[in-house]
């Protein structure tokens, strides 16, 4: 197992199952220099040491004197079923989870058969945590040849970071485009947890999210999709490389692990200009998923006829400027669009805000084209929010070439390398 995956696991364990100090010991803080990919800088990794940990001990537990199992049910703590604690610790001895030692036993190889990822969400805005991959297993011996999967071993710490828990589970369950996980290794679906404090129970750790994902082909082809054109980025700081993760990624894969369409609901998520750049700030990657992407071809026709609106809007912002010798000032209608359909609450308010954008825009081919095929996109009281969804993104996934897109970049990697700091604290 590369060095890579050894220092994820080790730090996926503490971060997850033995998050509480009670259940390890360190011998202090070590640190080691790992690979983030070709072309892109090393990152320093800094993790505890640890001299012991609960599990070492705990099959003491299990049985009698004679080495036989015990008969009763034993109490269970958090660190061996995750999230399972008692509801009170007033009433420990009635609320506590108990199991049969058999099955005790079985739970202290969770550790191994689980999967473990560094979620860095933009939407969600948390620090640094880790996301839990409980895998469903119908067959342990397939499962342990999943694990010897070429892409497993040689994963470099790069491809430990996930976006969301959508994204984790996902990147979990399509590990190999040219394998049917379901068929060949039996894991159909997977559970995907995060687990910390909660301000009613400050002393223990308890499941803050969970999500139960299924790998369709669809859901997995269309997430194969957006992790070749939304990758997980190396990037240089100023003492260090750190990882970067895709939030256009985050929110098409939390739709693709609910069974939602891919674009389900993101107009109402990306509701202010600051999440709104870091979403444009992938308009390349964003803009070729769109088109490979498994969906409705009225769909990207919409998106189409939105980003032949754009354009033509834009040239006329430029040749205005260029009349009056100004710089022409693209994000100023950009964020004139983007406040247009955050105020959509409705379809008449939707309706009158993309009439208003296309008249404005001139003549459209693709609408004219297709305008019978669209017209539910824009009057039907069914549509009016997928197609506000969908307009976002056409406003997003434009490409377009100006001098502010640097600015912004520098920007962009300016915020995430401060969050990274963070970040890494909150691993120690």
């Amino acid at each position: 197992m590369r060095e890579d995956a050894q220092v994820n696991i080790h730090q996926g364990i503490l971060g997850t199952l033995l998050q509480h100090t009670s259940t390890h010991k360190s011998e202090g803080i070590v640190s080691k220099t790992l690979s983030l990919g070709k072309q892109e800088p090393p990152i320093i990794v800094k993790y505890k040491k640890l001299k012991s940990y609960a599990y070492q001990q705990f099959a003491n537990n299990l049985c009698d004197k004679n080495g036989k199992f015990l008969t009763k049910p034993i109490r269970i703590a958090g660190w061996l079923n995750p999230g399972a604690a008692v509801k009170h610790v007033v009433f420990s001895s009635n609320t506590s989870f108990e199991e049969l030692p058999q099955n005790a036993f079985v739970l202290l190889f969770a550790p191994i058969a689980c999967y473990y990822y560094i979620l860095k969400s933009k939407l969600r805005n948390k620090r640094a945590q880790y996301a839990l991959v409980i895998p469903e297993i119908t067959n342990l011996q397939q499962y342990a040849q999943y694990r010897q999967n070429k892409h497993l071993r040689k994963a470099i710490y790069k491809d430990f970071h996930a976006s969301g828990l959508g994204d984790a589970g996902l990147k979990f369950l399509t590990l190999d485009a040219t394998i049917d996980i379901a068929q060949e290794f039996g894991i159909q679906r997977c559970q995907v947890l995060t687990l910390g404090t909660v301000a009613w129970s400050t002393q223990q750790k308890t499941r803050t999210e969970i999500y139960t994902v299924e790998a369709t082909n669809e859901v997995c082809y269309n997430y194969q999709i957006c992790n070749q054109e939304l990758p997980n980025k190396g990037i240089q700081g100023k003492d260090n490389g750190f990882v970067v993760t895709s939030f256009a990624k985050e929110l098409i894969a939390e739709n693709l692990s609910k069974n939602l369409p891919w674009y389900a609901g993101i107009a109402d998520k990306v509701n202010n200009n600051e999440l709104f750049n870091k979403l444009a700030y992938e308009r390349g990657g964003l803009y070729k998923v769109i088109q490979k992407i498994q969906s409705d071809e009225l769909d990207k026709l919409f998106v189409k006829a939105c980003h032949q609106a754009i354009r033509n809007t834009y040239g006329k912002i430029k040749g205005q400027a260029k009349n009056r010798n100004e710089i022409p000032n693209f994000d100023s209608e950009n964020i004139r669009i983007r406040t247009g359909l955050s105020r959509c609450k409705n379809s008449e308010t939707f309706r009158e805000f993309i009439t208003d954008f296309w008249s404005r825009a001139g003549k459209i081919e693709t609408l004219q084209n297709n305008w019978e095929e669209l017209m539910n996109y824009v009057v039907s009281e069914k549509y009016w929010k997928k197609s506000r969804d969908l307009a976002l993104l056409a406003l997003a996934s434009y490409k377009k070439s100006d001098a502010s897109t640097d600015s912004v970049n520098e920007q962009m990697n300016l915020d995430d390398e401060n969050e990274e700091t963070m970040d890494l604290d909150d691993v120690i």
